[in-house]
Parts: C-alpha cells; sequence; structure tokens
C-alpha cells in the first residue's frame, strides 16, 4: 500500500492535513508521498501522473485535498487505483479565475510565502482535466464538510454521487478535525478494491 497526497491551490506538504497524513503513515509503515505540485495544472497533473505510476494501481490511494483532489479524481480514473477526497474542487477552472494574476502581481504561497503566479491559460488546463463523472464509484471515498467556506459541499455531493461519503455538519475547508477521521480512512484505504 502507497499514499500519494495531493495538496490544494497555494498549499504543499507543509499543510495540516498532508503533516498528519504524514504521521498517520508513519506509525502504520504505509510509504507516504507529498510533492510540492507546480502552479501550471498541466505540470502538476504530469508530476502527479508520474509520482503515480510507479506503484500498482491496486496498491495505490490518492489522497487529494481541494484542488489536489480535483487532480486525484483525474489520476484515479486515468490509472484506476483508490481516492479519498478532501473537500474537492468540482470546478476548479470557475473557482480559482478571480486569482489569475496576469497583469495584477503575483499571489503568495500559503505556508512559504513565496510568490507565485496564476496565469489565465491555467483555466485551460484545469478543464482538460475535468471528469465528467466518476466511474468505478467503490474507488472513491469523499469527506465533504458542510462548512466549507471556500468551496459548496453540495456540488461536491452531487458530482460524486454514488460515491462512498462522509458528509461532516459543520467543519470548515480546512477540515479542522481531520486527524479524527483518518482511523475510518484508513479502513477505506485497506478495503479490497
Amino acid at each position: 500500500m502507497h499514499i500519494l497526497y495531493l495538496h490544494g491551490f497555494r498549499s504543499g506538504p507543509q499543510s495540516t492535513k498532508a503533516q498528519l497524513m504524514r504521521a498517520a503513515c508513519s506509525q502504520r509503515g504505509v510509504p507516504f508521498d507529498c510533492p510540492q505540485l507546480p502552479v501550471s495544472p498541466g505540470q502538476a497533473a504530469q508530476l502527479a501522473h508520474h509520482r503515480a505510476t510507479q506503484y500498482l494501481p491496486a496498491e495505490l490511494t490518492i489522497v487529494g485535498s481541494s484542488l489536489g483532489g480535483y487532480y486525484a479524481t483525474w489520476l484515479a480514473e486515468l490509472i484506476g487505483c483508490r481516492a479519498v477526497l478532501l473537500n474537492p474542487a468540482v470546478y476548479p477552472a470557475r473557482d480559482l479565475a478571480r486569482y489569475v494574476t496576469d497583469g495584477r502581481g503575483p499571489l503568495a504561497h500559503w505556508h512559504t510565502q513565496e510568490p507565485l503566479e496564476f496565469h489565465g491559460r491555467y483555466l485551460d488546463e484545469l478543464n482538460e482535466l475535468a471528469v465528467a463523472a466518476p466511474t468505478r464509484r467503490g474507488r472513491y471515498l469523499l469527506v465533504a464538510a458542510t462548512g466549507d467556506e471556500v468551496l459548496d459541499w453540495r456540488e461536491m455531493s452531487g458530482h460524486y454521487r454514488g460515491c462512498r461519503q462522509i458528509v461532516l455538519q459543520g467543519s470548515n475547508h480546512a477540515i479542522d478535525e481531520f486527524e479524527s477521521l483518518i482511523p475510518e480512512l484508513f479502513d477505506f484505504i485497506h478495503e479490497p478494491l
């Protein structure tokens, strides 16, 4: 079993959820990989695909948070592995259009404060990774918070209809209670496909 964690927009391996997942994997002896994804969705997808294809699909679970959940869905459909989606973006080109920096100056990375540019062409790259609806729904576990202040949990729940879902009443985009969910995530990860 291997875990590939894909972080969200302007985030990275330093995020709280990534660090908690890293620690949980370490305690369980499960290999964990969380690369810093490029801002370009096309490049991020290429890097994630490269990392994922080092493992057999039956032995890999991709855990994706927010924009990372969008990438995780695309990649799970492409290679046939399992995915755990944490408040995943469903329509990121729409939701991230307001962050396009063309001519406006850079954004800051949440954890490092390094500047980053999010170009208009990245919206097209996001659209190229769209999955109309997940297939083999048993491969997916959605964790959606009704109190998510960034993304609409109803869009998540609708997009992943038929997939296993944990709907958290309240909570937030960061899923503050994430650590308490980890045992349930591992139960799902260890189920046979």
